[in-house]
């Protein structure tokens, strides 16, 4: 008897300022085989482990990634919150993969709520047993391996930006490289790269802050 397709999703860059958010799937049928790697949630492992766990993943497991660039994060914001946009994320590599079962890290504060939002949003509509949790890519190695996909991809993706952009940090707010760049770009330009999600909390504040002090100046 065929073991069932499992399935693990995670995703990389939600609270990002700048970047894309990655959401990543990760399905196989023997689970053993990712354990044995040694995958652990990609925040606990150096970028050299992360890369070297990316290319023993792929070359045991089908992978799938859904990326979604700052600009298409802005304008989903108009009209529904960023949970609902990492769901539809999750539900669309779970709807590639077709799995039996799929894991998924809850990032709704309501894990049930979110399950049953993912599930909803399958296409098409799928008997695919949906489990979302809390910390998920720390319980199950199948979503670490996830975390890892999605993490490594992310970290491509930066790694371009600031080829093309300079040096722009990790791209998260709680980075001094990131909030350094926003900040002087926004100086200079008087608006946010392309690269920034400008409905941020962050963007928005340094612009409002920033265009108070040319004020004063101004005066």
């Amino acid at each position: 008897m065929q073991m069932p397709l499992i399935c693990g999703v995670d995703e990389a860059g939600k609270g990002a300022v700048l970047g894309p958010m990655v959401v990543a799937g990760v399905s196989c049928r023997d689970l053993s085989a990712i354990a044995a790697l040694g995958v652990r949630d990609s925040k606990q492992l150096t970028r050299n482990r992360r890369e070297d766990l990316y290319d023993r993943i792929r070359s045991i497991c089908t992978t799938t990634v859904f990326v979604l660039s700052a600009a298409a994060i802005d304008q989903a914001r108009e009209t529904v919150t960023m949970n609902l946009i990492v769901a539809r994320g999750h539900a669309a590599v779970i709807s590639t993969l077709a799995p039996t079962v799929a894991y998924v890290d809850a990032c709704d504060v309501n894990a049930d709520r979110y399950r049953e939002t993912v599930t909803a949003l399958l296409d098409p509509p799928s008997s695919c047993q949906v489990i979302a949790e809390h910390r998920a890519d720390s319980t199950y190695p199948v979503v670490a391996a996830a975390s890892i996909i999605a993490k490594v991809t992310r970290d491509r993706l930066i790694d371009a930006l600031a080829e093309e952009c300079g040096p722009i940090g990790s791209g998260y707010p709680s980075d001094r490289y990131t909030i350094e760049y926003l900040s002087d770009y926004i100086g200079r330009h008087h608006a946010p790269p392309s690269c920034a999600r400008k409905t941020w909390k962050t963007t928005i504040h340094l612009l409002e802050s920033l265009g108070q002090r040319d004020l004063c100046s101004f005066f």
